[in-house]
């Protein structure tokens, strides 16, 4: 089994709290991590119609016949337990009781803050990072290969093409969900939709455009993209407001958490095939933001990442705000760094009194350095940047 970054700490919060919930994206190991860390739990799955039924029709007979807490997988699917968990752990008083996992943070997040408040450890599991995928030999060359092949893990624990698996994922699971939950009659325009999303990676969300050229309501496309957001397939990256200029931009970025979704709704069926598409920096610069995102979910952290752009196009990529600063991060695909990747970096650090020691430029290159500009950083090392207050 690929290790896991997240590991430790889900250890760590089981001695503390009774419930340790585990949420991510379909298929990003979710399942497989606990059960390995938790191997002497009784292991239940809700996706399974019999005990999905019994746990839904006899809340309290289905905990009772788990004396020694459990393993629960898809535990969404019956949010109306978590009122009876309430019950079990407060009466047991024991760590670790139960181990839930789920896919949809949204269910999941509202049943547990209802019902299990100041009793649960929420963690995040997404897709494997470059620091696990490196440290389990799993070494590619160059970053259009991660961007390719992204980084769920069947692909690398089953050697399967993306070209096979994305497709059957997007059907399997978030056609499934998206019907679950929302309703949607005509997946082909839902597929249109998830293929415009990835036609904007990297770009302004303009939800009115997007909705006019799928052919939905403004707040259609609004409802859907908070699906995909709680599903942890895409995220809004926000504008960061500070008073540097009163012009600032103020609608969020959109990106996907994993490239190689992304390429597989553009039809980019071969990795060679990035080497001249208009989204090819975009989707580098999604891979990077996606890597800082891992690192906080990692560690037990909430995101701390923001861009900043003016009205007059003068832009900084990823800000890393930490309680006791502000980190600048520029990203760039080319693997021959240029001075005039730092003019943004430079332009919001004299606003914001940064030193140019202290902001970095990660690009597709393999040199990481300390330059009178700024800091270049090779994509590999993206997780070594100053994430945290530590």
């Amino acid at each position: 089994m690929i290790t896991r970054n997240l590991a430790t700490k889900i250890l760590a919060q089981a001695e503390k709290f009774p419930v340790v919930a585990l949420i991510g994206p379909r298929q990003s190991g979710k399942t497989t991590l606990v059960r390995s860390l938790f191997a002497q739990k009784t292991y239940v799955s809700l996706e399974d119609p019999d005990r999905r039924e019994f746990a839904s029709q006899d809340p309290r007979g289905f905990l009772r016949a788990l004396p020694e807490g459990a393993v629960i997988d898809e535990a969404q699917r019956v949010p109306s337990l978590f009122s009876y968990m309430q019950t079990v752990v407060d009466e047991c008083n024991e760590p670790g009781y139960f181990i839930l996992t789920g896919s949809q943070n949204f269910l999941l997040q509202e049943g547990l803050s209802q019902s299990l408040a100041g009793r649960v450890a929420l963690l995040k599991l997404m897709p494997l990072s470059l620091s696990e995928l490196k440290a389990t030999g799993y070494l590619l060359t160059n970053p259009e290969e991660y961007i390719f092949r992204g980084f769920y893990p069947r692909i690398y624990d089953r050697d399967i093409a993306p070209s096979d698996w994305y497709p059957s994922y997007i059907q399997t699971y978030l056609e499934r969900d998206m019907r679950l939950l929302k309703n949607i009659a005509d997946l082909d325009v839902f597929q249109r939709f998830l293929r415009l999303c990835a036609g904007r990676i990297g770009q302004i969300l303009n939800l009115s455009s997007l909705g006019d050229d799928c052919g939905i309501s403004h707040n259609t496309a609004k409802a859907w993209l908070s699906v995909l957001e709680a599903s942890y397939i895409i995220f809004l990256l926000r504008p960061h407001y500070n008073n540097y200029s009163k012009r600032l931009i103020k609608s969020p970025k959109l990106y996907f958490y994993d490239p190689g979704l992304a390429c597989s709704l553009l039809g980019i069926s071969n990795q060679n095939h990035l080497a001249t598409h208009y989204l090819r920096g975009g989707l580098f610069e999604s891979m990077m933001i996606s890597e800082l995102i891992k690192t906080r979910f990692n560690a037990g952290l909430e995101p701390n990442c923001w861009f900043w752009r003016d009205q007059s196009g003068h832009e900084v990529d990823c800000l890393l705000e930490t309680a006791v600063k502000l980190t600048p991060v520029e990203i760039k695909i080319s693997k021959t760094a240029s001075h005039d990747f730092f003019k943004g970096l430079h332009y919001w650090g004299k606003l914001a009194d940064v030193p140019a020691e202290q902001t970095y430029l990660v690009y597709g290159g393999d040199d990481t350095l300390s330059l009178s500009q700024g800091n270049l950083v090779s994509w590999r090392k993206v997780s070594d940047l100053p994430n945290t207050d530590q």
